[in-house]
C-alpha cells in the first residue's frame, strides 16, 4: 500500500507547496485508488507541514515549487518528493498512479524538471 499527498489548489496542483492549504491523500492498493481523501491546513509553518505528512502515514507528496528548507524536512520523515509538478489535479493523480510523473509534461513552466532528474 501506498499513501501519495497532492498540494492541491484550484482543481491543479498548487504552486507552491510552502503556502498551500490544501491536500489531496490518495491510498494505493496494488496499483488502484483504494481511498482519496482532502485534507485543509491552516499553518504554514514548515515543521507543522512536515509533521502533518509524516502523522498522516504520507510516503510520497507531490508538489509544485518547495523550499529547500521545507523540502529538507519533509524528506527528514522518509517522504519521497516529486517537486515542480504542474497540472490539473486528477490527471497528475493518473500520471503518478501510472509511472509517468517524471516527464516534461508535468513539470512547471521554466523549471526544467529542476531536482527531478529532468532537462
Amino acid at each position: 500500500m501506498s499513501k501519495a499527498a497532492f498540494a492541491s489548489w484550484n482543481g491543479r496542483i498548487a504552486p507552491v507547496f510552502d503556502t498551500a492549504r490544501e491536500l489531496r491523500i490518495v491510498c494505493t492498493d496494488g496499483g488502484g485508488i483504494a481511498s482519496k481523501t482532502e485534507e485543509l491546513s491552516i499553518d504554514d509553518s514548515p515543521v507543522f507541514k512536515a509533521r502533518t505528512l509524516a502523522s498522516l502515514g504520507i510516503d510520497t507528496l507531490i508538489c509544485g515549487a518547495v523550499s529547500r528548507p521545507l523540502q529538507d524536512m519533509v524528506e527528514s520523515h522518509g517522504i519521497r518528493i516529486f517537486p515542480f509538478v504542474a497540472g490539473d489535479l486528477d490527471e497528475i493523480v493518473r500520471a503518478w498512479l501510472d509511472g509517468r510523473l517524471e516527464t516534461e509534461a508535468y513539470t512547471m513552466p521554466g523549471c526544467g524538471g529542476m531536482g527531478r532528474g529532468l532537462g
